[in-house]
This record gives C-alpha cells, sequence and structure tokens, in this order.
C-alpha cells in the first residue's frame, strides 16, 4: 500500500504546482516504469528461489549416489550438482543424444512423472563393472542389448530409490520405475511447451566421466511448491534432524550381524598331542561343570553364562552382564 499524504502535505503539494515550482511533466517522467517483456511461449514458473532449494536436495542425493554406487560398481564415485535451470520440455528432449538413457519415474504420492536421464557413456561403464571389467565404455555408440537393458534398470532403480531420503523435507516420496527408454521420442511424459525444471550433476566413476540430468515438470511439483524455499526446507530439516535421525541410525545398527561365541573352557596341550588326538579322547578344560562360562559379543566379554540345552540344541543361560567398567 502507498504511503499515505496529511492535509498539510496536499495543500503544499498544490501550492507548489500553483506556482511553478513543480512541473507536471517531470514528474510524469521521472514516474515512469520500465515494462519488462513477458514470454508467455516460456512461463516463469520456477523462480531462483526454487531452483536454489532444488540444488540442495540434489546436492544431498549426489552424496548418496557417491555412498552407494561404489558398493555394486566396487569403483569410487564422484558426483556433484554443475546446474540447474528452468526450461521447455522440448528444449530439453531436443538436445538429447541418441542412443540415451531415460527413466521414466512415477513420482507418488504428486502427480505425474519425473526422468532420470544418463549420458550412455556412464550407462556402458557400469555395466562392464557389473559384469567384472574395468569400467571402460565403448568407443563407438551402439544400442543397449536386453541383458545390457536389465542391468542398467537395475542401476536406475537404485538411483530412483535414493531420492526418498533428499525429498523427505518437502515430501514424502515413493517413487517407482516405470520403464526405461532409449529413445527420447518415446518418453514424451508432458507437452512439449511445458516448464521443466532440470537439475544437471557431473557423475565420475573412476576416470570415466559423465553426467546426470533430473527433469521435474513443474505440473508434478506444483503441490508442493510453496514448500520449495530455503526457510522451509531448513527449518524442516532442523525439525526432523532431532527426532528421526537418532531412530534412523538406531534401526541401521539393529540390522548389524555380529558374532556371539560361548566359550566352554581353556587349556593348552602339545602339538604332538593335538596331532595325535583320536576320537573319543577326553580333553580335560580349566574349567568346573557347574561354573560360569565367558560369552564374547565379538572380541568383546560381556556376559557370563551356564551351559545347557534348549529344544534338542546347545544353549546357555545368562547369569550377569559385565560392564564396561569392569
Amino acid at each position: 500500500m502507498g504511503e499515505v499524504l496529511s492535509q498539510s502535505e496536499i495543500d503544499n503539494l498544490l501550492a507548489a504546482l500553483s506556482t511553478g515550482e513543480l512541473d507536471v511533466d517531470q514528474m510524469q517522467e521521472t514516474g515512469d516504469r520500465q515494462v519488462k517483456e513477458y514470454d508467455f511461449k516460456r512461463p516463469a514458473k520456477f523462480s531462483k528461489e526454487h531452483l536454489r532449494t532444488l540444488e540442495i536436495i540434489y546436492e544431498h542425493y549426489g552424496r548418496l549416489l557417491s555412498t552407494n554406487l561404489p558398493v555394486y560398481l566396487r569403483k569410487s564415485a564422484q558426483i556433484s550438482v554443475t546446474n540447474s535451470e528452468a526450461l521447455t520440455f522440448s528444449e530439453f528432449t531436443n538436445a538429447l543424444a541418441n542412443p540415451v538413457i531415460l527413466g521414466i519415474v512415477d513420482f507418488k504420492p504428486l502427480s505425474g512423472n519425473v526422468i532420470i536421464e544418463m549420458s550412455s557413456n556412464l550407462g556402458f561403464a557400469m555395466i562392464d563393472r557389473m559384469l567384472g571389467g574395468q569400467g571402460i565404455p565403448l568407443e563407438k555408440t551402439r544400442d543397449f542389448s536386453e541383458i545390457e537393458m536389465t542391468i542398467l534398470e537395475k542401476m536406475m532403480v537404485i538411483c530412483m530409490q535414493l531420492m526418498r531420503e533428499p525429498w523427505k523435507n518437502v515430501v514424502d516420496i515413493n517413487p517407482i520405475m516405470v520403464r526405461i527408454e532409449t529413445n527420447a521420442q518415446f518418453a514424451q511424459v508432458i507437452a512439449p511447451s511445458d516448464m521443466i525444471a532440470i537439475i544437471s550433476m557431473n557423475i565420475k566413476i573412476g576416470d570415466i566421466e559423465g553426467h546426470m540430468n533430473v527433469c521435474l515438470p513443474f505440473l508434478t511439483l506444483e503441490d508442493v511448491m510453496d514448500k520449495l524455499n530455503t526457510k522451509y526446507w531448513f527449518a524442516n530439516m532442523q525439525k526432523n534432524d532431532n527426532d528421526s535421525y537418532g531412530d534412523h541410525i538406531e534401526s541401521l545398527i539393529r540390522r548389524i550381524d555380529i558374532p556371539v561365541k560361548a566359550v566352554l573352557g581353556k587349556c593348552q596341550i602339545s602339538v604332538s598331542d593335538f596331532i595325535s588326538l583320536q576320537p573319543g579322547d577326553i580333553i580335560r578344560l580349566g574349567t568346573g561343570v557347574s561354573s560360569d562360562m565367558e560369552v564374547y559379543v565379538g572380541n568383546i566379554k560381556k556376559f557370563t553364562a551356564l551351559p545347557g540345552s534348549s529344544k534338542d540344541r546347545y544353549a546357555v543361560q545368562v547369569t550377569s552382564v559385565i560392564r564396561e567398567e569392569e
């Protein structure tokens, strides 16, 4: 709302106009604003704030990729976000090579699909690594075989599933891989004139370098556009960190397998006695039948227990817990 003038200010302004101190034409010239052209073919639906928030999301996604891809490829991976921009879908598809790797992803619960595009040299390098090679792409690009497409689909599903966590601060997504295409003509998931946000990422696997683009249509993100700002994103991230991060770490730890062994007893025998052992020979241990056994978790003595059986299997009954300070 503009500034409201008081009655005395209005009187002074009228007096200045009547005496000629102020020129009306000059005031109109200084008050003119420069008209900014608006391109209706490329409506500005993504602001700089939206693109910056998407960059932050996919920087997190890049860190997850660089941690998880080496598990499958047995080679170091470096991923970084290089650019973010808004353009029409036709401009994106016209710039694609042939063949290209396009993963069509149903971005549930959001409506519509997103596209994960990966350069073909990265695809051939991944296939080579998965089949036991050095991870060297082909010198001359060709179409992918059915076996190669199956391997690529597995890798694209892995990449897709890693998007869950970075998007959690905006919306809980459940992405589903619809199909893999190698020709851009068969990936027309939205109208050519619709606006999309492109997040470009550079991927380096060993000595092989390529790109990955994530195509996010405005129609898919429309319901969460208000949440795509850094203030909301960081506030929600801090709120979730305290509540869920500890639970997440605990759930990961609970799934780890650790060795547990119960030691009946110990003794020392000579090598010659050990070599001459026969079935039925008795080895006398250093503990009694009623003595507590030592139970180790990994290499740490954690419990004492008594030997016994349970359902026709050997078992132990824990009698005490050995604390760290003990």
